[in-house]
């Protein structure tokens, strides 16, 4: 069945999200996360230095299905097919929601490209099929918003 995600604004604040994976597609992922103050944490057998120079707490060892326990959903950066898809499996039969870096195939939900001024956000999404468009769109919707706001200052 093909993928027809329900683009939605979720609350994260305070809420725990486990990063399984420490390399640098990880790290890309915690700068995202942390503007919306979520409590995040990382598993991985190894963890870059961004990660460890951070204020997120790590652990360096092996994914185990317990370790999803207690959050609210996840990112896997392991960019390892076969534990990712493990990991899918594991994330839904313990109801935390499941997000595979590059394999939207396996994921429950999947990022938007955000834009955001203030309390205004403005996410933009391709359904998981063109990220690049995604992106092309939202720098686009933020040249015109700040193009926008420019004018309106001027008046």
């Amino acid at each position: 069945m093909e993928k027809n995600y329900l683009p939605i604004a979720l609350n994260i604040a305070g809420e725990k999200i486990l990063i399984i994976g420490g390399d640098q597609s990880a790290w890309n992922k915690i700068k995202i996360l942390k503007r919306f103050n979520a409590y995040l944490e990382v598993i991985a057998l190894e963890v870059c230095d961004d990660i460890k120079n951070s204020d997120v707490p790590y652990q360096e060892k092996a994914y185990e299905k317990g370790d999803l326990n207690g959050y609210l959903m996840f990112y896997s950066c392991t960019n390892n097919l076969e534990l990712d898809t493990q990991i899918a499996k594991d994330g839904r039969e313990a109801g935390v929601l499941v997000n595979i870096h590059d394999n939207p195939a396996l994921c429950q939900f999947v990022s938007p490209a955000i834009y955001q001024n203030e309390n205004i956000r403005v996410a933009v999404s391709s359904n998981a099929k063109d990220v690049y468009s995604s992106i092309r769109i939202r720098n686009e919707i933020k040249e015109f918003l700040k193009t926008k706001t420019d004018k309106d200052q001027k008046k």
